[in-house]
């Protein structure tokens, strides 16, 4: 009797402790925990599995575990080599796609372990499976962020170095033009010598456009930003575009009805849009269509472009070309970076204009795939359409330098000796009488004690007193005194007050010329 109430008690226990171990899995609901027999087919079902996969324990009790593998893994014998490493090795842990009873597939990470009965032969295996999609989402975006932030970082670098570069490039580009125009003018007209000089010329305006290119790539060049209506801008350069690309590549717009302006400036977009034109055609080497599109769209928080909510307008360059893979299309807007032969691209196309969309407050967005064409999209920010001012007229130089109709006193300011002497020398060739100072400090010395002064040329980039900090103080103490600022690259101050005329570097000395008519006509105008 003894030994029988023994037995007893200890099945009872044993079905207490079965029966515990039975609540304790039906309560879960966050993990999908269920039995394979040895030949893969579901034979217990858990609440958890029910809501991860979809099925209830009468749907799926006795059919193969192979029904929550992609098509694709069940070709490829996923679910077979699965258990056949958990029989061998006991257990398998992984990751990978699966898919519920509705169709739809979710991220899960999957732990098999075998179950051996009493004499140790293979009885079938226990399944864990937990949906980590959020988890691996997240885990995306915060690479996705990390690359975002290490692009950014990298481009910060670039445009930093890029700025204190280009300042130093153009003084040199611009004591070469400045000496090339008076060499210029002392040659015969038909002589050799005359022709190498400009040779040499073309050359400096060659540095300073890739100067300019480096310049919006770090958006650090100066904008001239208004209001450009996008139809009228592209049919301006309609004709200029079929001349630029030839014969085989057909050019087609696609404009709505009502399309916003947009807030650019006009000659930097129609030169982005030019660069993109160019970037198409050589894509095409036998030739096709070019599409010149865009569209009004407002953007909210959630758009991928992940720009400001509000409205924009997505111009856009189509061509039928070679595209791009996917290690091109990373590499696609940084600088130097081309696909070209050598002697054939800077590889700054791009990068200009993404930079010049960054600094008007848009996006470029690139979509390629090799053999199927490329699609690059500008989002600008936009404004209604009535209030558009005409597109800006394309860029041109004038044939016939601009004089100042009388002999000035002038005071020019620049830290660089060689620009320093150079300018002096051109404005005493045109005919003025010129002081020249190396620092802010001086002219302010040199203006209290001298009141014959007509007119202040003065370079931005200096240490200690920078050009914009001259130009303030000038305005508050001789507001008569005509004003020009140069500058190689646009490190000055957006709130900086109207008094002064801009000279960007490199100039010759017919820009120079023209800054100092204007400057003199501004201030006439003001008095």
């Amino acid at each position: 009797m003894a030994n029988l109430s023994l037995k007893t008690n200890a099945v009872s226990s044993s079905l207490i402790d079965e029966n515990r171990y039975r609540l304790m899995i039906e309560s879960i609901t966050d993990y999908a925990i269920f039995m394979l027999d040895k030949d893969g087919h579901v034979s217990s079902w858990n609440p958890g599995a029910e809501r991860i996969k979809g099925y209830r324990p009468e749907e799926i009790i006795g059919k193969h575990f192979s029904a929550f593998y992609t098509h694709a893994d069940r070709e490829a014998g996923l679910p077979q080599a699965n258990l056949m490493r958990a029989a061998t090795e006991g257990r398998v842990e992984s990751e990978g796609w699966r898919v519920r009873k509705d169709g739809s597939r979710f991220r899960a990470h999957v732990v098999v372990d075998r179950i051996l009965g009493d004499d140790g032969e293979l009885v079938g295996f226990a399944k864990i499976a937990r949906d980590v999609t959020e988890q691996r989402n997240a885990a995306v975006e915060l690479d996705r962020a990390r690359e975002a932030l290490f692009q950014s970082q990298k481009t910060e670098a670039v445009g930093k170095l890029t700025g204190g570069v280009a300042h130093d490039f153009n003084n040199l580009l611009m004591v070469i033009q400045s000496c090339l125009d008076m060499v210029d003018l002392k040659l015969p007209q038909d002589s050799q010598l005359r022709r190498l000089v400009q040779n040499a010329q073309s050359a400096v305006k060659r540095g300073a456009a890739l100067t300019q290119r480096m310049l919006a790539f770090a958006r650090k060049q100066e904008l001239r930003v208004a209001r450009v209506d996008i139809v009228s801008l592209v049919a301006n350069m309609t004709e200029l575009l079929r001349r630029s690309l030839g014969p085989l590549v057909h050019i087609t717009t696609l404009f709505p009805e009502a399309l916003n302006a947009v807030k650019a400036d006009a000659n930097q977009l129609e030169l982005a849009l030019m660069n993109l034109a160019v970037n198409a055609r050589d894509a095409m080497p036998e030739g096709g269509a070019l599409t010149i599109a865009a569209r009004n769209i407002t953007i909210d928080t959630t758009h991928s472009t992940r720009l400001e909510p509000g409205d924009y307008v997505c111009l856009s360059v189509t061509d039928e070309g070679t595209g791009m893979d996917e290690e091109t299309l990373v590499k696609a807007t940084e600088p130097f970076f081309t696909t070209k032969g050598v002697g054939k691209g800077t590889g700054l196309g791009l990068s200009m204009v993404h930079g010049l969309a960054e600094q008007s407050g848009g996006r470029l967005v690139i979509k390629s795939s090799k053999g199927f064409g490329t699609r690059v999209e500008m989002w600008l920010p936009s404004v209604q359409a009535q209030t558009t001012a005409p597109a800006g007229k394309p860029i041109s130089f004038p044939t016939q330098p601009v004089y100042s109709s009388c002999s000035l006193h002038i005071v020019v300011v620049d830290d660089d000796p060689l620009v320093l002497n150079i300018t002096g020398a051109v404005l005493q060739d045109q005919g003025h009488r010129v002081i020249e100072l190396a620092s802010a400090e001086e002219a302010l010395q040199l203006l209290e004690n001298q009141d014959d002064v007509d007119l202040l040329i003065t370079d931005h980039a200096m240490p200690g007193m920078t050009g914009a900090q001259l130009v303030e103080e000038v305005n508050i103490r001789w507001p008569a005194l005509p004003v020009v600022l140069a500058t190689g690259y646009a490190e000055i101050p957006a709130d900086l007050s109207d008094g002064a005329t801009r000279l960007t570097k490199p100039y010759d000395r017919t820009d120079l010329a023209e800054a100092i008519t204007k400057a003199m006509d501004d201030r006439r105008v003001q008095a």
